[in-house]
């Protein structure tokens, strides 16, 4: 283990340990500071959310500040609210979330037919876990494996805590998982699966475009759906006030012909549209500090 390791494990730690028992008044006080201080300065994170929120909003340089200072804000605030979950009570978690039509997941799964929910990196997703949980629709999602591992355990057992089954994205040490075979049999035995998906920047991406411009997405949903017979619905998570809000999107229909690569391209891309069209109403509580477009990223270097 790194320096750099131990002291981002330590950091997770002492939030879990400390977050939790402050205030909420203090604790939120405390973060909105800590956002407001990362975008005075302006640093790499900062600038690649503000060129990210450019090609969404397409605003000019003082409206597109103002935008990512809020956007810190909503990530400071998905922190300070992860390190006070555990002690959250789920019910309320339930009851102060206002959900848009829901039916479209308890109606497919009541019909015996798997669901598969796709979200972008927005607002809080582990409390819309505990609302799905609490709405008595326990479910599976992956998750990447963190360096060092102890910080992927104390998140795996966050997670599992509030009502999460929890996949390693990958094998201890590297290699492959399984964990689409465990999502397959999970969907095909009528259950749900929450995927985040609207970054995959590996070959294995499907590329689409995107607010005007091509990047890649996941091709986990789309290829699950495909294989299991399970619905896509992208679902959009952002903050309501001091609530939490959830937009339940139409399932993404399967194209009637083509081949299994040009239907789960079709798939993808409708999640895509979906997706924009849900960042496009809450830009604020998108999350995405990293380079995402595909113009955007660094040349590579040639093959030898």
């Amino acid at each position: 283990m790194t320096l750099t390791d131990r002291i981002v494990a330590s950091a997770y730690t002492a939030g879990w340990a400390i977050v939790r028992f402050v205030p909420e008044k203090a604790a939120a006080f405390v973060f909105r500071r800590i956002a407001d201080v990362m975008w005075w300065r302006q640093g790499k994170s900062v600038k690649r959310l503000e060129s990210n929120l450019a090609r969404v909003t397409g605003g000019d340089q003082a409206s597109l500040r103002a935008l990512s200072k809020r956007g810190l804000r909503s990530y400071m605030r998905y922190w300070m609210e992860i390190f006070r979950l555990p002690d959250m009570d789920p019910k309320q978690i339930h009851a102060r979330t206002h959900s848009h039509d829901e039916h479209l997941i308890f109606d497919t799964v009541a019909s015996g037919r798997g669901v598969v929910i796709a979200l972008p990196h927005m607002g809080n997703w582990d409390a819309a876990g505990v609302w799905l949980v609490q709405s008595g629709h326990p479910f599976t999602t992956v998750m990447e494996r963190l360096k060092p591992e102890s910080l992927f355990e104390k998140f795996v057992a966050f997670r599992t805590a509030i009502g999460m089954e929890v996949l390693p994205l990958t094998a201890k040490g590297g290699g492959t998982a399984h964990a689409f075979g465990t999502l397959a049999q999970r969907t095909r035995a009528g259950g749900v699966v929450c995927l985040p998906a609207d970054r995959d920047l590996t070959e294995s991406g499907v590329e689409v475009d995107f607010f005007g411009a091509r990047t890649r997405m996941a091709a986990g949903p789309a290829l699950l759906a495909l294989q299991t017979g399970a619905a896509l619905l992208p679902v959009i998570v952002y903050f309501d006030g001091a609530d939490w809000g959830l937009d339940v999107h139409p399932e993404v229909p399967v194209p009637a012909e083509g081949t299994r690569q040009e239907k789960a391209a079709a798939l993808t891309q409708g999640m895509a549209a979906a997706f924009e069209k849900g960042i496009a109403e809450h830009p604020d509580d998108w999350h995405m500090l990293q380079r995402l477009w595909l113009d955007d990223l660094e040349p590579r270097e040639p093959r030898p």
